[in-house]
């Protein structure tokens, strides 16, 4: 697929590269869903971890201080790729500050 493809306005049913459920991962689904069918596999990893309490996500820190997002979806829903996408400036923001940018 094409990255103009990629950026188009997709369909539920068409979404290309903005959905991908990977049914044979052997922790599929790795957090409790109602909905197997609609859990979004893209963000395996959250990018959105980096940013602490201001995720926006359902986390809570461990008594060691860990964040746990075991009960956040965010990154795992059909709409994952625009909310996560609209918050990657801010990431990006905190990657620029440990290379000493300003």
């Amino acid at each position: 697929m094409s990255k103009e493809s990629c950026n188009k306005q997709q369909t539920k049913e068409t979404l290309g590269c903005r959905f991908v459920s990977n049914r044979e991962c052997e922790y599929f689904p790795c957090h409790d869903t109602d909905s197997e069918g609609d859990f979004n596999c893209l963000f395996c990893y959250c990018p959105l971890y980096a940013l602490g309490a201001g995720c926006g996500g359902d986390f809570k820190y461990t008594d060691g201080g860990i964040k746990d997002c075991s009960d956040c979806l965010i990154p795992h829903g059909r709409d994952a790729y625009e909310r996560i996408a609209a918050r990657l400036g801010d990431v990006a923001d905190i990657a620029g500050r440990g290379r000493g940018a300003k």
